[in-house]
């Protein structure tokens, strides 16, 4: 496998084309047309889409029905065929054609110096500005027929899915711009037998607000069909006689833009783009309601042409040409990260406010260390007391000192409890975590040893305490324990089993990633949640390290920090993304998180984050963690299959058993060390 290879990796390239147009200059149009191909071949593209008609023009009107016209698109259409015989990209190109009778508006698919096949438009428009059928036959009736073109005779037809046999999960289906606003769309029938890449060609005049409804339509589409689509519209060099244009060209998967060009442009333009074929492939094996359509229509394979093709993409590094979100929990977007965390935020509390209302309007009972997962969880209790009309007053919060807890934590706990409200306490555990230690012999209880024995059980006797102090605490006083472990820790491990954090009567926080949670908190502060006294602490918690306070701290030594332990949340929550919601291999998430994390001066990053704390991570740091993270997370499977209730927050997932995540407790990891054993070690 060539790790670096776009193209090994499971992508395929596009290119959604638009150029000036020579009206009724097939000719011209053919040389325009080759040398944005070249262009394509040189970035190593896959599949070049152009606008409706280009190489005639769109605007040309009866000029379609002239034969001096006609033949020349014959001659131009050879020209391209000739001129584009060693370059790479499948060129799909618009063209009027002679059939029979009449004269059909176009697709031609062009590889390796022939012709693979003609897709005519099905649905043509004639209202308002529009009058095709004055020019056009239909082509809706054409499955299964054939077109003499550029001297061979080739498939014609909506029915035609161009397959590359050298990159199985690339499926190319082709329609012409109207067919994309009718209800039932070629390309969805196309999309329900397999088509994973479908093109649009369009000539599409511009209009106040069109652009828009373009966009809609493209990305619906692509939702809609788990599918990449790629569109290229009319522009420059059209006729403006009595209407405009604006050449929009854009390409998007499974709902998601990946790449546009500048509208109304002087000159060509591309939008070239990486498609992810394995992402497509993986949605339609999750979403069982996609085939099951496809079952209810009676459509299949048998219901399409294939047309094979071998494509020869490039070998090796090509780059990647797609946003990568470093932070795949965490929109770098503002609106849309204020967005979610509103819709976060409030699922958990109505999560929360449920349950208590079910059970008997309970106490809320919290065990809090001035860390970030026991902060939100605390803020999120005393907004559902707000919510429910009950005093926050109601949410009893504790802190639980142990052997290796900071005055600054325990200070911050402390003043949040104080500035919202709520019942606060404070419970020494040391004493208790001693004469513990002490009933197992363990060496940390005696003081003649010379070295400190700081093992597992050291620290889950400490964690362990807590949680059945809580618990004791709930039935005492009327309450439920309300767990604040999140999502990365559930995927990690990092949390101990039964008596510890692992467990709680309603986890508020376990379908959080940790990378997720700190803005959460930060929303909280900027959306004025709370009172400027809770918020002053909240943004002193928001800046401390992560640890889990266990371990005492020795003089000249770093503090324990859970990152040293399980890895960089910013990287395991990028793999966790990645394993949960897409199911990809160790060898793709490794060549997705080295292209999104190797270079911070590269992309996008989540509002808010400082500069100077932006990290890098190398290939063999990224092959280390992931090394951890599966063997971690396949080894504490057993704690997630026992996970209390709690709210599903992200659309990544969540580890519940009763939810997104379902998997035997005793399953090993071997298959997948085995493939990650591809990515190279540096």
């Amino acid at each position: 496998m060539e790790f670096y290879s776009a193209y090994a990796q499971g992508f395929a390239r596009v290119a959604a084309c638009t150029m000036p147009v020579a009206l009724a200059d097939p000719a011209a149009n053919a040389r325009s047309v080759l040398d944005l191909a070249r262009d394509c071949h040189d970035d190593g593209v896959a599949v070049a889409v152009f606008p409706e008609l280009c190489l005639s023009g769109y605007s040309i009107e009866d000029l379609f029905l002239q034969d001096t016209l006609l033949n020349a698109v014959q001659e131009a259409v050879a020209t391209i065929v000739a001129g584009s015989a060693d370059l790479v990209p499948v060129l799909v190109v618009g063209a009027p054609l002679r059939h029979g009778s009449r004269v059909l508006n176009c697709a031609v698919v062009i590889k390796d110096g022939r012709v693979l096949g003609v897709a005519p438009k099905s649905y043509l428009p004639n209202y308002r500005e529009f009058y095709e059928r004055r020019h056009f036959a239909p082509g809706d009736d054409l499955r299964g027929a054939a077109i003499r073109v550029a001297g061979a005779e080739v498939p014609l037809g909506p029915d035609l899915v161009f397959a590359a046999s050298d990159l199985p999960d690339l499926r190319l289906h082709v329609e012409i711009c109207e067919d994309m606003w009718v209800p039932v769309p070629p390309s969805a029938e196309a999309a329900l037998a397999g088509a994973t890449v479908l093109a649009n060609l369009s000539g599409s005049p511009i209009t106040v607000a069109r652009a828009e409804d373009r966009r809609l339509l493209v990305r619906s589409a692509s939702f809609r069909d788990n599918a990449a689509y790629v569109f290229a519209a009319a522009g420059q060099g059209e006729s403006t006689t009595d209407l405009a244009w604006d050449g929009q060209t854009m390409v998007y998967e499974c709902g998601d833009l990946l790449g546009e060009s500048e509208r109304f442009p002087i000159g060509p333009r591309r939008t070239v783009v990486d498609v992810d074929l394995d992402r497509i492939r993986q949605e339609r094996l999750r979403m069982g309601t996609f085939d099951d359509n496809r079952r209810t229509l009676g459509l299949g394979r048998s219901d399409v042409r294939e047309v094979a093709f071998e494509l020869s993409p490039p070998a090796g590094d090509i780059g990647l040409r797609r946003k990568l979100d470093r932070y795949p929990f965490v929109p770098d977007d503002p609106d849309r990260l204020a967005l979610d965390c509103y819709e976060g935020y409030h699922i958990q509390v109505a999560g929360l406010m449920q349950r208590l209302e079910a059970i008997g309007r309970p106490k809320a009972v919290i065990g809090i260390s001035g860390g970030l997962d026991s902060t939100h969880a605390l803020i999120v209790a005393a907004k559902a007391m707000d919510a429910l009309g009950r005093p926050r007053s109601d949410v009893l919060a504790f802190t639980m000192p142990g052997f290796a807890t900071g005055e600054t934590t325990k200070s911050l706990a402390t003043r949040l409890a104080g500035a919202l409200g709520v019942t606060f306490e404070e419970i020494d555990i040391k004493p208790a975590a001693e004469q513990l230690l002490k009933d197992l012999d363990h060496p940390a209880a005696d003081p003649t040893q010379d070295e400190p024995t700081y093992d597992i059980t050291y620290e889950n006797v400490q964690a362990g305490l807590r949680t059945d102090y809580l618990f004791r605490l709930a039935n005492q006083r009327g309450g439920i324990v309300v767990g604040t472990g999140d999502l990365s820790e559930l995927a990690l491990g990092w949390c101990t089993y039964g008596v510890g954090d692992q467990m709680s009567h309603y986890n508020v926080n376990a379908g959080v990633p940790k990378t997720l949670v700190q803005h959460l908190i930060r929303w909280t502060i900027e959306s004025g949640q709370f009172d400027e006294a809770a918020d002053q602490v909240l943004g002193e918690i928001l800046d401390q390290e992560i640890t889990p306070e266990l371990i005492p701290t020795v003089e000249g030594q770093k503090a324990q920090a859970t990152e040293d332990t399980v890895g960089p949340y910013a990287l395991q929550d990028f793999t966790l993304f990645h394993v949960l919601r897409r199911g990809y291999r160790p060898t793709k998430i490794a060549f997705l998180a080295w292209h999104a994390w190797h270079d911070p001066e590269a992309g996008d990053w989540p509002p808010g984050y400082p500069a100077d704390r932006r990290p890098a991570y190398q290939l063999s740091e990224v092959r280390h963690w992931l090394e951890i993270f599966c063997r971690r997370f396949f080894a504490s499977q057993f704690k997630r299959s026992a996970l209390p209730n709690g709210p599903k927050v992200s659309a990544g997932g969540t580890m519940s058993p009763r939810g997104d995540w379902r998997m035997p407790s005793d399953a090993a990891a071997t298959a997948w060390l085995a493939d990650l054993e591809q990515v190279p070690r540096r």
